[in-house]
């Protein structure tokens, strides 16, 4: 395993990471989720990724009973969660003083954690000020609740004014941004973060690098029916994947499919690859509904090397000329 710098912050982590969206208290029972964090774990994991949204706060109770019971030296592994969307009413959704410092001591509980290592705005709010936001995350670091603040989704303009409030305050500004970054979603990471990466130094946490399943190819010809695409609540998902619409990416994954069976690499371990590749990522997450799966995508940090400068010439040969909207 490799690790990286946490942007300009001196935490490492791995490159290869792995997170419970979708799955944990969802999609896999608790014995397929505890076989896939060890995995993880065993193969030089230390990032392991959640959110108080994930099966509605059962994904933080299935994963903090698996650290439990493995009895992990706590300084080998970073634990994350996300504050937005923590129930219907009004306190329970948003970026307000009340629910951040609540949805953090919740996550707290449910994982059975005396801090996190991350604590991520899941998006941002328009109608909280920044200032009230970026006060309680630094207040949370100073309590000792958690030990780096980030942001999901956030433009860098918003990324941008939360450091302002900090710098005008002497406040902890955001260390890290957890963005989708594919083949298919590119502009956010590669150009619109691209001064911050030199200018705040910006760390990522790469979520999708696989377009939730759409670059592992199973899409290419068939709709499976056991995939999240079919689950409730992932209406948005299957119409930005399957449909006349999307025609053209799966187009494109034909061929760098074709490539990938030139190189003799799975298309799925050279997506990931190809995500690592950028030297401004600091860990892409790995989902898994098994270990079969996960154990195939850890080994994509050993493709790095074989991803040439003409063989990303020819990757980008082949996304060129695709639609201005993003996959989702």
């Amino acid at each position: 395993m490799e690790y990286r710098r946490l942007g300009k912050s001196g935490l490492q982590v791995s490159a290869l990471s792995f997170g419970s969206w979708v799955t944990f208290g969802s999609q896999v029972n608790d014995s397929v989720a505890e076989e896939c964090m060890k995995l993880a774990y065993d193969n030089g994991v230390n990032f392991f990724d959640n959110a108080e949204a994930y099966a509605s706060g059962k994904s933080e109770i299935v994963m903090g009973n698996i650290l439990k019971k493995m009895q992990w030296n706590r300084s080998t592994y970073v634990v994350s969660s996300k504050v937005y969307w923590g129930g219907k009413l009004p306190n329970q959704i948003g970026l307000s003083r009340k629910h951040v410092f609540e949805a953090c001591h919740n996550s707290l509980r449910r994982m059975q954690l005396e801090y996190l290592d991350l604590f991520f705005c899941h998006r941002p709010d328009k109608n909280t000020p920044m200032e009230e936001t970026v006060r309680v995350m630094h207040d949370l670091v100073t309590q000792g609740k958690i030990l780096y603040w980030g942001t999901s989704e956030w433009s860098a303009q918003e990324i941008m004014e939360a450091h302002a409030v900090a710098r005008q305050y002497h406040l902890t500004p955001p260390t890290m941004e957890q963005p989708q970054y594919n083949l298919f979603c590119r502009d956010r990471v590669e150009v619109e973060y691209s001064k911050l990466y030199r200018d705040i130094g910006l760390g990522t946490t790469i979520w999708s690098p696989l377009a939730s399943g759409l670059l592992t190819g199973k899409y290419m010809d068939a709709s499976p029916q056991e995939t999240r695409l079919h689950k409730q609540g992932m209406e948005w998902l299957k119409d930005a994947i399957l449909g006349e619409q999307n025609a053209w990416k799966h187009e494109k994954v034909k061929r760098l499919k074709v490539l990938c069976d030139q190189l003799s690499i799975s298309l799925s371990n050279f997506s990931i690859a190809w995500v690592l590749k950028n030297p401004n990522v600091s860990t892409a997450i790995l989902g898994a509904s098994n270990s079969h799966q996960l154990k195939e995508t850890l080994t994509s940090i050993d493709v790095v090397s074989k991803l040439t400068p003409e063989i990303m010439e020819r990757v980008d040969g082949i996304m060129e000329n695709k639609p201005k909207h993003p996959v989702y």
